[in-house]
């Protein structure tokens, strides 16, 4: 079991409140994103969770237990951190069981525990290897079968692929993934990464400045964002805001429309403007377009063979039924 209750949830460094109450609930189970920009409070929380940081107010639970006074080793939670935190002089095998020798576990089983780790990791080869001897992915993968040994009710991720390059994060990305299938345990995920967010989630946290601004699935964050601050937030490239006149059209303050959900044309359309810059990324280009009178750069998705270039004019033409509009408060409205 691994659910995680948040109950009025607040904490506070003095006389500054970085978490203003709050209350979250995370099923047994879930994939849990917390994510947004730098400064968010998304560590924070995560670490309140964990038992690292002393909540100012609230109450968490865990199972439906009153963890808010118990130590971080009390709270059957494994904690995966940025950094690897590996022994170097210990082999991966003796890594791993680390844990489970300081808590008194037979020895037969911390066997059993670490082969199942090492499989389910593909570390099975490298058991006897010390971490000097492995990649930046395969010491994270160590890091995690650290925490699976402890057979905890939840784990808890810090930023766990942001030392790594951007094709190890992808493989870890999916690595991880597929051990939350196997596992069928709660884990909780912080990362400032929207795309991390969006493909490996079933549930996504968005927070601001410590407020939780909208908790739900990827493709509810993706198609109903709602307020601006979420709109512009979920997406990548970002969507694009257009306010003034052009808004009004559509009874709005701000009118927001996915690069995706602009149809572009050398003919005709809906807004003109002049390609800035062109990215070619194979399957898709991504066109930067300036003098449009709308916004400042406005970003369309095309088709990788689309052949504009700097300086091309080029047509825009929003599909009416993904356009997104928003009050002068920067709330979605229905």
């Amino acid at each position: 079991m691994g659910r995680i209750q948040l109950k009025s949830v607040k904490k506070s460094f003095g006389d500054v409140t970085v978490i203003p109450p709050l209350d979250l609930d995370i099923e047994d189970g879930e994939f849990v994103v917390f994510v947004g920009p730098s400064g968010c409070g998304k560590s924070t929380l995560l670490r309140l969770i964990a038992g690292l940081e002393d909540v100012t107010g609230g109450h968490i639970q865990i199972d439906g237990q009153d963890a808010t006074a118990l130590p971080p080793a009390k709270r059957r939670l494994a904690m995966v951190f940025q950094s690897y935190a590996l022994y170097p002089h210990m082999t991966v095998r003796k890594n791993i069981a680390f844990p489970m020798k300081m808590a008194g576990v037979p020895e037969d089983e911390q066997k059993r525990r670490i082969d199942a780790a090492a499989k389910a990791l593909n570390l099975a080869d490298y058991l006897e290897r010390r971490p000097g001897q492995l990649s930046g992915g395969q010491r994270q993968r160590v890091a995690i079968g650290r925490a699976i040994v402890r057979e905890p009710a939840a784990f808890l991720f810090d930023e766990p692929l942001s030392n790594l390059d951007a094709a190890l994060r992808v493989g870890m990305r999916m690595e991880i993934s597929e051990l939350h299938k196997k596992l069928a345990t709660t884990m909780i995920y912080v990362t400032h990464d929207q795309v991390e967010a969006m493909t490996m989630a079933d549930k996504i946290v968005v927070l601001r400045a410590g407020h939780i601004e909208q908790v739900g699935s990827p493709l509810e964050l993706y198609r109903e964002p709602r307020n601006l601050f979420v709109a512009g937030f979920i997406g990548s490239p970002k969507m694009n805001l257009i306010e003034g006149p052009e808004a009004a059209k559509y009874d709005a303050h701000t009118i927001g429309v996915r690069p995706e959900h602009l149809q572009a044309s050398t003919e005709a359309g809906t807004w003109k403007g002049v390609v800035g810059v062109s990215e070619h990324l194979g399957s898709d280009t991504f066109l930067h377009v300036h003098d449009s009178g709308l916004a400042e750069t406005i970003t369309l998705r095309v088709g990788g063979e689309f052949g504009l270039r700097h300086g091309d004019t080029v047509w825009m033409t929003p599909e009416p039924d993904k356009i997104h509009r928003f009050d002068a408060k920067g709330l979605r409205i229905a």
